[in-house]
């Protein structure tokens, strides 16, 4: 996976902005674009790297959507495109369950609240939707460094609450219907629901490394699972990685479920974009 070392610009960036002192910059609006919540410069430590390798990655300070994507979102998206619309996408880019829980092309219906996290879009859509706002997709290395944020601390491993919250979710079967997330407890940045709801999709979901020793190494086609082995890991003690490392390596671009989302991010010096045809 290729790695953007952070500039200049990406380290001073979110202190002039959080200390009020920029209004412009380089030509574009320095405030924070609508809707979406400034995540500042880190790290993140991916938990498979080759013995030459970093352990830990800087992460340049990026923009993301404080809550996934929803049905009422996604709603206005497939109007604004038809080929997205369940009854029109191509096999190759979804499969057989996509929009699944909707009542049809243009109606999300009962099993699925407008402002409830949409689910059953594929890889593709999620990226077409992204780029269609004038956004993108996050990395697994941006995800990975909002997702580690704790509840009161920047560091998420030092907050038990977090931790519990998060096992009791992977203990807990997907309901039918999906809640909204717009009441769940915000982390420090004041992002909800990255755990809790829904798995979302990262831009570079497939560069996930697996080892030998797993299923994710076959050369035959693969079935989802939510398992992972743990040789040559760092950090062996982060199960809810190993659970994200394997859902991700385990999707294929066109595959959709009941519990997997998305949300949206973008550049801190991307230039104000307009939506655009996917």
């Amino acid at each position: 996976m290729t790695t953007r070392r952070p500039t200049l610009r990406h380290r001073l960036l979110p202190a002039l902005l959080a200390a009020g002192l920029l209004t412009a910059v380089w030509g574009g609006a320095a405030a924070t674009p609508a809707g979406m919540t400034l995540v500042p410069a880190g790290e993140y430590a991916p938990l498979f790297t080759g013995p030459e390798d970093p352990a830990r990655l800087p992460v340049p300070a990026f923009y993301l959507d404080p809550l996934p994507v929803t049905n009422g979102e996604f709603l206005a998206f497939v109007q604004a495109n038809p080929k997205w619309r369940r009854s029109a996408v191509s096999p190759l880019f979804a499969d057989r369950s996509y929009l699944e829980k909707w009542s049809s092309d243009l109606e999300p219906g009962p099993r699925a609240a407008p402002d409830a996290p949409v689910v059953n879009v594929s890889w593709f859509a999620a990226r077409a939707y992204a780029r269609w706002a004038g956004k993108r997709l996050p990395t697994t290395a941006e995800w990975e460094r909002a997702a580690a944020v704790g509840y009161t601390t920047a560091d998420g491993r030092n907050d038990p609450e977090l931790t519990g919250d998060i096992y009791r979710w992977f203990a807990t079967p997907t309901p039918d219907l999906i809640p909204s997330p717009a009441d769940a407890r915000p982390n420090l940045l004041g992002l909800r629901g990255l755990f809790g709801y829904v798995w979302e999709w990262v831009d570079d979901f497939n560069t996930a490394m697996v080892t030998g020793e797993s299923r994710g190494d076959s050369a035959t086609d693969r079935n989802l699972f939510c398992s992972a082995g743990s040789v040559g890991a760092r950090d062996t003690s982060d199960y809810a990685a190993f659970m994200r490392l394997a859902l991700r390596s385990s999707m294929k671009a066109n595959n959709t479920t009941s519990s997997l989302g998305f949300r949206c991010a973008r550049d801190v010096d991307a230039p104000a974009a307009a939506p655009s045809a996917p």
